[in-house]
């Protein structure tokens, strides 16, 4: 059994010639560049999808607990790691 399957994709023939073209000046296949346009695709799609649940969780805990970093304590912190101080977190309160 192969480890990928072969999946159909029905696209405009401007963008297929598109492709075909970036491809040739690529001197890649346009399969290939299907290929790893999809998978770039995905992997920033996962990471925006963590992120995305990360700050779902985040509000949620602020939400019961009301814990949380004023904008000015972290703009202040944020601030000194800009200027190379290496300051520790503002702490959190409630």
């Amino acid at each position: 059994m192969s480890a990928t399957q072969p999946v159909a994709v029905k696209l405009a023939p401007e963008v297929r010639a598109r492709i075909k073209a970036l491809a040739e000046a690529r001197d890649r296949s346009p399969h290939w560049l299907m290929r790893e346009a999809i998978a770039q695709y995905v992997e920033r799609e996962e990471k925006r999808e963590s992120f995305r649940q990360d700050a779902l969780r985040a509000w949620s805990a602020y939400q019961e607990t009301g814990i949380h970093v004023s904008a000015e304590d972290a703009d202040a912190w944020l601030a000194r790691l800009e200027e190379g101080e290496d300051a520790e977190p503002p702490e959190a309160r409630s």
